[in-house]
C-alpha cells in the first residue's frame, strides 16, 4: 500500500509541482491538462485548458499528486489549506534545513527551523502556494537535545 497526498490548486499546480520537483529532487511523471481530456468532459471552458486535472510527482519511493480545481468543483479550494501538513523526514539535518529554506521562499515560516526536544532540526511553514509543510530531521539513536 502507498498513501499519497493529493494537493489542490487554482491554476498553479504545474508551477507548484515544478518547484517541488526542483526542491525535493523529484520527477514529474504525469501532467494531464483539462484541454487534453475527451470532448465530453463536463469541464470544457477554454479558460481551464492549461490547468492540470492530474499531476504526479515521484520523489524516491514516495509521491505527491495534484490538480487544479475551481470553487465550482471544489467549494473550499480558495480557502487557506488547514488540517494537514505535507511532512518530510530525513536523517540529514542539513538536507532538512535546505528543504525548509527553499520551501519557505515566498511563503511564511510558522515555526522556524531549529532544534527541539525531539529533533536536531524541525520547522513548519506555509509555502508560496498555500501548502502547509513540516520538515523534521530524525535524530540518531544517541542524540540528546543540546548537543552540537
Amino acid at each position: 500500500m502507498k498513501i499519497v497526498t493529493s494537493l489542490s490548486f487554482q491554476g498553479q499546480c504545474r508551477e507548484a509541482f515544478e518547484f517541488y520537483a526542483k526542491v525535493l529532487g523529484g520527477k514529474i511523471t504525469a501532467a494531464m491538462e483539462y484541454g487534453d481530456a475527451p470532448p465530453d468532459m463536463p469541464i470544457s471552458d477554454p479558460k481551464y485548458k492549461t490547468w492540470l486535472m492530474h499531476c504526479w510527482l515521484d520523489v524516491g519511493d514516495q509521491a505527491l499528486m495534484g490538480a487544479d480545481m475551481d470553487v465550482a468543483w471544489a467549494p473550499n479550494v480558495d480557502k487557506p489549506k488547514n488540517g494537514f501538513d505535507v511532512t518530510l523526514h530525513t536523517t540529514d539535518k542539513a538536507e532538512a534545513k535546505r528543504w525548509f529554506d527553499e520551501l519557505s521562499e515566498g511563503g511564511k515560516a510558522i515555526m522556524p527551523f531549529s532544534e527541539t526536544f525531539w529533533s536536531p532540526g524541525f520547522g513548519s511553514l506555509v509555502d508560496k502556494f498555500g501548502v502547509p509543510w513540516m520538515i523534521n530531521s530524525i535524530p540518531s539513536g544517541d542524540w540528546q537535545p543540546g548537543q552540537a
